[in-house]
């Protein structure tokens, strides 16, 4: 009498079918299933999408291609403007160093002059009056350095009676005194100049300290030749 398969012993005869084809070398049975085919996955479907994915990519090209020879016309641009610039610098300079020098070549004729007449104080018939008008072209000459570097926009800086200040002087020394209070400049070994704000040379001074502080030392030379 044959016993009806029942639902455990169907799934046990087929799991040892599954063994005996793996046994053999066969992959097991397995339930293959076609997937519909739609709209969006038909042959001329897929065409239509490789195409406009084809045809995007060659507009980001060309957008690509734009935008490169945008930045190399301006890396073109700048560079041709950083070279104007620096000629127009240059020229400028120049241009500033010859007036500078211009504004120099009268002063040094009056000084040669000047020379010229010192050679002949010696020969002179009254030696004191040749003495007198050298010495008063020399501050002619003088004078007239003076009004050129002023022309110029170069300014002496006061030092002498003004508090010490290390933008401006460059303290050589103290010196104790009653008469003038402390840090005050007494007097000046080298004037300084200055053009609008920027020092192009300290003035070396002397700085008044009080006598008790005779053994302290000078202020802070901080300062240099520009």
């Amino acid at each position: 009498m044959s016993t009806p398969d029942t639902p455990s012993n169907t799934e046990t005869t087929e799991a040892q079918a599954a063994d005996a084809q793996a046994a053999d070398g066969q992959t097991p049975d397995a339930e293959t299933t076609e997937a519909p085919e739609t709209e969006e996955s038909s042959p001329e479907a897929l065409r239509d999408r490789i195409e406009a994915l084809e045809e995007e990519l060659e507009a980001l090209e060309e957008e690509r291609d734009a935008i490169n020879n945008k930045l190399l016309r301006k890396a073109a641009e700048f560079e041709n403007y950083r070279r104007r610039t620096d000629r127009e610098q240059s020229r400028q300079f120049t241009a500033g160093k010859v007036d500078a020098v211009r504004a120099m070549l009268d002063v040094l004729d009056d000084l040669e002059r000047s020379l010229d007449a010192a050679d002949q104080l010696e020969s002179a018939d009254d030696p004191a009056a040749a003495y007198e008008s050298l010495r008063g072209g020399v501050q002619m000459v003088h004078q007239k350095f003076l009004d050129e570097l002023s022309a110029l926009g170069v300014e002496r800086i006061e030092a002498e009676g003004a508090a010490f200040d290390e933008s401006l002087h460059e303290a050589l020394m103290q010196q104790p005194t009653d008469d003038a209070a402390p840090g005050t400049v007494l007097s000046e070994a080298r004037s300084g100049y200055r053009l609008g704000d920027r020092v192009i040379r300290y003035s070396r001074v002397i700085v008044a300290t009080a006598p008790d502080d005779a053994s302290d030392d000078a202020p802070d030379d901080t300062s240099t030749d520009a």
